[in-house]
């Protein structure tokens, strides 16, 4: 519990002085507590000394204990709204600030990061976790804070008046301790599965909902309920386990509080009859055994969710200090934009897919990367533009080695188009301009008609505010491919990485797209991966890869002049684009 409080505090350290404010109210709200309960003891007392003739109470009498009961009233609302004002916003302002820094600190990780963790459990992180955390954490940190701060108060005044009456609340508190500390072990030891469970029923969902066309098209509706359904059911066992091990320590921790109030009862009677105790102070002992652990008796919740959010801070401390990339970098301008691969090596997992690779791609030229398929050519993009670093060599950009370079300092020089496209669920507009920030309206117009979509586009019904659906869903692959382009041409950027970007358009679209592509390579460092023919013929540079190495180098008429695999590659293309399908279901 106290590494959990210990973390929470740690956690709202930008705001540790509102946080320690909200304490101090907590504390002075305990003791406007503590006035109505003093008072009572102090009424009996005037009382009897009435009945005994030793005291007359008066009208100022009345006033002052009426005005203290005003004020204990008044000022618990008052310090309950300060410590509201001061300390419940902070969950809120924090996990903003975490979102931020986990979205900056999931830009630069690298791929393999991503591919290591679901899609599930990073929006489970993002979203669910740090909610959870915003929701309860404060409330938990007051209750525990402010149950023990509370109760020692209490402590302090029975102490004053009876050491034995406050050594007997001493052995409860002790008590319930030892069982709060039981439900913090059980919690512990499910809060990694409830973990694990949500991330699963998560991804689950997401699963299913993007794959709802598939299911239906092949009919596994049976399947894909079954994985849903299982992700639920083992949610709901975990969170019944949860409840069924809360239950039985939760159950001993009141018990425990009770028989500690009866205790006191039965304690500060008996001293009250063997003379050992005044009538007054029994009295107020006897409403103290009934308030005084109200704080404690809240915190049975408060242990379970505190463990919970302990787990949560693991994962977001995984999250955080994961595998970056490495930190020692600057913000570095590059004198120009050749790109060097010296004796490059690079695996992913155990798997070598680049062995000692070394070439230039010169500034201002084209080259393309061909070779069959798992040969290393996307492999070789990723790696230029940092996504994952390599195991060994040095790869520069302009004599400048990337590893130095800050993700921003390397990535404002390069636009990459990818095969499949991602649109964000915004605007046409705002998609292009996603390129440059800044860009004016005519810009974005200009970029859309280099790319050959402005056409398509002013046809909508709201143009360029038109909104194309989550990840471009509303518009055709080859619409979608262009507004891509667009967007790297408004980038600007010297370094342009084609990464199949022709390889699954139709013959309408391809020819808008080569044309668009035309424009985008323009006076750039072009890298490009394409299977098609057309599309790398023109290429000044041709590389040929094959299991991570070099076999080839050169352009396409020198390649095709020489007995390789290059030529291979070309010849069983031509076959394939010339197949056709008979009467009789064979090819030819």
């Amino acid at each position: 519990m106290i590494g959990t409080l210990k973390r929470m505090m740690t956690w709202c350290a930008p705001f540790k002085k509102r946080l320690y404010v909200g304490f101090l109210f907590s504390f002075i709200n305990a003791i406007f507590i503590i006035i109505p309960v003093a008072l009572t003891g102090y009424v009996m007392k005037m009382i009897l000394m009435q009945m005994a003739d030793e005291y007359a109470i008066t009208l100022e009498d009345v006033l002052f204990v009426l005005a203290l009961t005003v004020l204990s009233v008044i000022g618990r609302y008052v310090f309950t709204y300060l410590r509201s004002a001061y300390q419940d916003m902070i969950g809120y302002e924090v996990a903003t600030q975490k979102r931020l820094e986990l979205g900056n600190n999931l830009k630069n990780v690298p791929l393999s990061f991503l591919q290591k963790h679901p899609t599930g459990s990073l929006t489970s992180a993002v979203s669910t976790d740090l909610q959870f955390i915003e929701m309860h954490g404060i409330k938990m940190l007051d209750t525990i804070v402010n149950g023990y701060v509370s109760s020692i108060l209490f402590l302090l005044i029975m102490g004053f008046y009876n050491w034995v009456i406050a050594l007997i609340s001493v052995i409860g508190l002790l008590g319930s301790y030892f069982f709060l500390n039981r439900i913090s072990q059980k919690s512990k030891q499910n809060a990694e599965e409830y973990q694990r469970s949500r991330n699963v029923m998560t991804s689950a969902t997401l699963e299913f909902v993007r794959g709802i066309p598939f299911v239906k098209s092949f009919k596994l509706d049976g399947l894909a309920n079954e994985k849903l359904h299982h992700a639920f059911e083992k949610a709901k066992n975990i969170n019944i386990k949860i409840e069924t091990d809360f239950v039985g320590p939760n159950q001993a921790h009141l018990i425990t509080l009770k028989i500690t109030s009866i205790f006191i009862v039965m304690s500060s009677s008996l001293m009250a009859l063997e003379g050992m105790l005044e009538l007054p102070t029994m009295v107020m002992f006897i409403i103290l055994s009934f308030t005084m652990f109200r704080g404690v008796e809240v915190m049975n919740d408060a242990m379970h969710i505190l463990k919970v959010i302990d787990e949560t801070f693991d994962k977001l401390e995984q999250i955080e200090l994961s595998s970056k990339l490495r930190d020692e970098v600057k913000d570095i301008e590059v004198p120009n934009h050749t790109i060097r691969f010296s004796n490059v090596s690079f695996q992913y997992g155990s798997e070598k897919v680049l062995k000692d690779l070394s070439f230039t791609i010169p500034e201002n030229q084209t080259t393309a990367f061909v070779g069959p398929s798992g040969s290393g050519k996307s492999t070789i993009c990723h790696l230029i533009a940092r996504f994952y670093d390599i195991q060994e060599g040095v790869i520069t950009i302009g004599n400048v080695d990337i590893q130095t370079m800050s993700a921003e300092s390397l990535l404002k020089n390069i636009s990459i188009v990818f095969q499949k496209v991602y649109l964000f669920n915004d605007t046409i507009y705002n998609n292009i301009s996603f390129g440059k920030p800044d860009a004016t309206y005519k810009e974005v117009v200009e970029a859309a008609k280099k790319a050959r979509c402005h056409d398509f586009i002013i046809k909508l019904p709201n143009g360029y505010n038109t909104i194309v659906g989550e990840a471009g869903a509303t518009l055709s692959g080859g619409e979608k491919q262009r507004i891509s382009i667009a967007r790297s041409i408004i980038k600007d950027a010297p370094i342009i990485i084609l990464d199949e970007a022709t390889a699954s358009m139709d013959p309408e679209n391809e020819h808008l797209i080569q044309e668009a592509i035309l424009e985008l390579v323009h006076g750039k460092t072009a890298i490009m991966i394409a299977h098609r023919l057309k599309t790398i013929q023109h290429a000044d540079q041709i590389i040929v890869l094959n299991k991570g190495e070099t076999v080839q180098q050169g352009n396409h008429d020198k390649l095709l002049s020489e007995e390789g695999m290059y030529r291979q590659l070309v010849e069983s293309r031509k076959k394939v684009e010339t197949w056709t399908l008979k009467g009789d279901g064979n090819y030819e």
